[in-house]
C-alpha cells in the first residue's frame, strides 16, 4: 500500500467517523429541536468525502496539498462541532 492509498484510506476513515457521529446524534437526540439539520451538518460532508474516495476524479483531487489543507481544516471544525452538538 503506497502513500496515495494510505491517504485515501485515512480520508475514508474520517468520512466514516463523520457519518457515524451524525447518525448516532440523530438517533440519541430524537425529538430535540433542529436535530435533523444538526446531524446533517456531519452526515453530508462525511457522505461527500466518502463518495470522493471511490471515484478516480475524487482520488486525484484529494491527493493535492490544497485538498489536504481544506479537508483537515473542515474535518477539525466538524470534530469540534460534534463535541459541541
Amino acid at each position: 500500500m503506497g502513500m496515495d492509498n494510505s491517504r485515501i484510506n485515512n480520508y475514508r476513515m474520517a468520512a466514516y467517523a463523520a457519518l457515524a457521529v451524525g447518525l448516532i446524534n440523530l438517533r440519541y437526540q430524537t425529538g430535540a429541536d433542529s436535530n435533523l439539520s444538526k446531524s446533517l451538518v456531519l452526515v453530508i460532508p462525511g457522505a461527500l468525502l466518502l463518495g470522493l474516495t471511490f471515484v478516480d476524479f475524487g482520488k486525484k483531487l484529494l491527493q493535492s496539498k490544497a485538498a489536504v489543507a481544506v479537508i483537515t481544516t473542515i474535518g477539525g471544525l466538524l470534530l469540534i462541532y460534534s463535541f459541541v452538538l
